[in-house]
């Protein structure tokens, strides 16, 4: 039989698998060899190596005390035998004993490398997983250690639900997991699944642990902590947070307070956050760099730019320098508030600094200069960019992209497509939505499908935002049932469906009318355990005020804070218009004033212009003017809706002679009026008999319209807010022609009927015919003088 002495021959066909296992477990075992220096004794024997022989090898008991040699010696298989990588998966035996020696040697690392190749390799059989839950003989059943590592790798492979099966084998056999072990298995959950299922899941093993014994550490803590946050649970963050101190006896760190504070800062919560730094300083924690950036960023968010800065100031204070991260976030807020040279100075700010802007910078500047309608610039920065050796990426392209499809420009669309491609950044769902909706709004819904068809032929998943945005052109042609089976099968079709898509059909329904089916679609969307954002909300509670069901609506404003979201000027300005469309403006004072004492409600025009027209409908015109008067003296701008209100207020109690000086004023103050500044006016004229000024009033009127558009906007509610946002589809040339035709048979009052029901639905006015309407209304006015005078 050959011998080691025989290494310096190759071998031959007639060396067996055992003679061949026995000649490299010899070689192996050989005290002067090391892992380094096997590869020359080997190497004429690595083009023989056969699964057989290499199993045999590995699964030796007389190499159990060598993982070292056995771990070099099954890495020259992979890179010197034909067999190549070829060599993974292992069968059980061989792949149990190598890890065996692993472990029980503390090679860790090592064990949880050749575990996470063999568990992609098995995929998707998973022979090893039912071995480790049903293990049976000869092998031995697994120990605690190499449980522990297993659930660590099933977790790194992206397959925590294996993990958690494993974990559950080890609780009904009384095994304690190690705490690391348990913390990665908590991680990856929370990671691979941030969704309130999932973090009800975690919490259910959390308690499990406890049971068998786990002592958890500060980052069992914070890794559940994290996940409550996450989906909004807010309540259970700090509840666990307390726990930790007083059952656990273990002391939150930075991190713990950081994930809390990011939280409440994305609700706007910002007395707790204040209340929460103070808790943290009282425990002899001090904000760190990440603390200081995430107050930035809650407060940029909210658009609160002073209190930002300020932070930014504490930080110099502190002597700790803002990092890039602090400025893109600074200049991201700035952005959003349209205040581009501002974002422009802290980029110049940053550069003195010698922070150098990286890309998310440009892209931020980029888009702001776009939403500024500063196209010039953004180019500019687009050449400063490359200049300056900054890449642009998918992001920078697809801003550029937003833009041309914004502007119409789909041909430079699609050339930014290939530019982009050219550059080495693949088009993504970003991009392809971007262009579905473009074509949606444009009514070419067979480019937008496909678009579609063709970003599925690139291996691209449809996301959310293409089914939402296919949902909401659906409901803008009133196929509401057809979006609604949309809806229905987007599981079944790979889609993700948020709560946006749901409030898409719930504001589609209510545009119908349709009470019933929208708290339906509601109702569905809260059993399916999908949680309502402050969007879906306003859009709730603006339906519901549409309908007179206001009293209902305040219930959801209600839910809607018990659930930690913050309310922002359209979830007010929603409740106040609903209160004012009822006829019931003491409430939506009432509720005016309790929002601004306890909240951070800050009434902007359109909260003023909602309270004007309630309180003008209501005929409390005194008031309104008051208001009207109190907010100009607080500096406060108001635009000519705030005038029409108050003209037309005036004019139905024939107060006009009150109204000249408004026009003198909206003058001064360059608000052009318009028709609806202007008609209420003549018609109180025209009432009060005073022909001629209703003439030179109109003449003044026809001079100003003169270059203006040919069609006049309607506002049929003076105090509209953002949340009336519905544009009926009506055709405005069917009014005209009435009115024309009505106006030439001398039907004027008739035709004052029909300019009334178009004013009331909200249908725009021909000039023309408008100026004939005024026209005929002053002849009648006349003739009916002459008549009574005769009389």
């Amino acid at each position: 039989m050959p011998t080691a002495s025989s290494s310096d021959r190759p071998p031959t066909a007639v060396f067996s698998t055992a003679q061949l296992t026995s000649i490299i477990t010899t070689i192996l075992r050989n005290p002067a060899s090391s892992p380094s220096s096997i590869f020359p004794e080997l190497s004429s024997y690595l083009p023989y190596l056969t699964p057989s022989v290499i199993h045999s090898v590995l699964s030796s008991p007389l190499l159990h005390r060598h993982p070292s040699t056995l771990l070099s010696f099954l890495s020259l298989a992979q890179s010197h035998s034909p067999l190549g990588r070829n060599i993974t998966p292992l069968p059980l035996a061989p792949l149990i004993s190598l890890l065996s020696s692993l472990i029980k040697s503390h090679k860790f690392n090592d064990a949880k490398r050749i575990l996470h190749a063999q568990i992609l390799s098995e995929h998707p059989h998973h022979h090893l997983h039912r071995h480790l839950l049903h293990p049976s003989p000869p092998m031995p059943p697994p120990t605690k250690v190499f449980l522990d590592i297993c659930i660590f790798s099933y977790c790194r492979a992206g397959w925590p639900h294996l993990g958690v099966q494993i974990f559950k084998k080890m609780k009904r056999n009384r095994m304690l997991p190690n705490v690391l072990a348990f913390n990665t298995l908590l991680t990856s959950l929370v990671k691979t699944s941030p969704y309130s299922h999932s973090v009800s899941f975690c919490t259910e093993l959390f308690h499990d642990a406890l049971k068998i014994g786990l002592l958890p550490t500060v980052v069992t803590c914070n890794i559940l902590i994290n996940g409550y946050c996450l989906v909004g649970k807010l309540k259970h963050a700090m509840a666990l947070m307390e726990k930790m101190e007083v059952d656990f006896k273990l002391k939150p760190d930075n991190a713990t307070y950081n994930t809390i504070l990011t939280a409440l800062c994305k609700k706007g919560r910002f007395q707790d956050v204040r209340n929460m730094l103070s808790d943290m300083k009282s425990k002899g924690l001090y904000p760190n760099k990440t603390t200081y950036n995430i107050l930035v960023d809650g407060y940029c968010s909210m658009g609160l730019l002073k209190d930002a800065a300020s932070i930014v100031q504490l930080m110099f204070q502190n002597n700790m320098l803002p990092d890039v991260w602090t400025y893109n976030m600074q200049i991201s807020g700035m952005c959003n508030q349209g205040m581009i040279d501002e974002a422009f100075r802290l980029k110049a700010e940053m550069e003195g600094l010698k922070m150098f802007p990286d890309v998310v910078t440009y892209n931020t500047l980029i888009n702001g200069c776009f939403e500024a309608k500063k196209s010039s610039e953004a180019l500019q920065l687009v050449n400063e960019m490359r200049e300056k050796g900054v890449r642009l990426n998918q992001v920078t392209h697809n801003i550029m992209i937003k833009w041309y499809c914004k502007e119409g420009k789909m041909k430079d669309a699609s050339e930014e497509i290939l530019r982009m491609e050219e550059a080495g950044c693949s088009p993504d769902c970003v991009t392809y939505n971007t262009l579905i909706s473009s074509f949606c709004k444009a009514g070419n819904m067979a480019e937008a499908f496909r678009i579609m068809n063709q970003m599925a032929g690139r291996g691209l998943k449809m996301d959310t935002v293409t089914l939402n945005t296919a949902l909401h052109n659906l409901c803008l042609e009133r196929k509401l049932e057809d979006a609604y089976e949309l809806l229905s099968s987007a599981r079944r079709r790979g889609y993700i469906v948020d709560a946006v898509s749901y409030g898409t059909l719930i504001v589609g329904y209510f545009k119908e009318e349709n009470v019933k089916k929208a708290m339906n679609i509601w109702d569905e969307m809260k059993e399916k355990e999908i949680t309502p954002n402050l969007i879906t909300y306003n859009c709730l509670m603006g339906g519901l005020c549409k309908l007179g069901k206001t009293d209902l609506a305040i219930s959801k404003f209600n839910e809607l804070l018990e659930i930690g979201l913050v309310p922002d000027e359209t979830t007010y300005n929603t409740i106040i218009h609903g209160y004012c469309w009822e006829g019931n403006v003491e409430k939506a004072f009432q509720f005016h004033n309790n929002m601004v004492q306890k909240s951070h409600f800050k009434p902007d025009i359109y909260t003023c212009n909602i309270l004007l027209s309630g309180l003008c409908k209501e005929g409390r015109v005194d008031k309104a003017i008051n208001l009207f008067k109190l907010w100009v003296s607080r500096g406060k701008n108001l635009d000519i809706v705030s005038y029409n209100t108050i003209i037309t207020g005036l004019c139905k109690e024939g107060r006009v002679e009150e109204t000249f000086n408004l026009l003198t004023e909206m003058e001064e103050k360059n608000i052009v009026p318009d028709s609806y500044t202007y008609s209420p006016i003549l018609n109180a004229l025209n009432d009060a008999g005073k022909t001629k000024e209703a003439e030179e009033l109109l003449q003044k009127f026809r001079t100003r319209e003169t270059n203006q558009p040919t069609l006049l906007p309607v506002d049929a509610d003076a105090g509209k807010s953002k949340t009336d946002s519905q544009s009926p589809d009506m055709n405005f040339q069917r009014y005209s022609e009435r009115i024309d035709e009505l106006c030439a048979r001398g039907r004027y009052k008739d035709a004052m009927s029909v300019f009334n029901e178009q004013t009331e639905k909200g249908i725009p006015i021909d000039k023309s015919t408008y100026h004939t309407l005024m026209i005929g209304l002053l002849k009648r006015r006349k003739s009916v003088t002459k008549t009574d005078h005769s009389a």
